[in-house]
């Protein structure tokens, strides 16, 4: 059974950083799409960034310059590092690696941003 671990979130001051981690376990990561998506109160989970097994990235408008997501497949991790935080990135966070018809999600870390 493939599982996702995340860790790394908690609470930060506007402006203030924060990395996510999700370490895998169950699969070797190195053929996986990797993303991270997030939900707010009340709202529909978004994307947020995405990374193929080829380094390929797409990130949603609104993290575009401030977040970063990075592999390390020898770790069998990916990394979220959230810079320039702002209240309305506040949501919890959650980990999902894509391949074919498999799609596995992390159990969610909340990400709280206080001004």
């Amino acid at each position: 059974q493939v599982q996702l671990v995340e860790s790394g979130g908690g609470l930060v001051q506007a402006g203030g950083s924060l990395r996510l981690s999700c370490e895998a376990s169950g699969t070797m990561l190195s053929i996986w799409t990797l993303g991270w998506y997030r939900q707010a109160p009340g709202k529909t989970r978004e994307l947020v960034a995405t990374r193929t097994s080829g380094g390929s990235t797409n990130y949603a408008d609104s993290v575009k310059g401030r977040f970063t997501i990075s592999r390390d497949n020898a770790k069998n991790t990916v990394y979220l590092q959230m810079n320039s935080l702002k209240p309305e990135d506040t949501a919890v966070y959650y980990c999902n690696a894509n391949a074919y018809r498999y799609n596995y999600w992390g159990q969610g870390t909340q990400v709280t941003v206080s001004s």
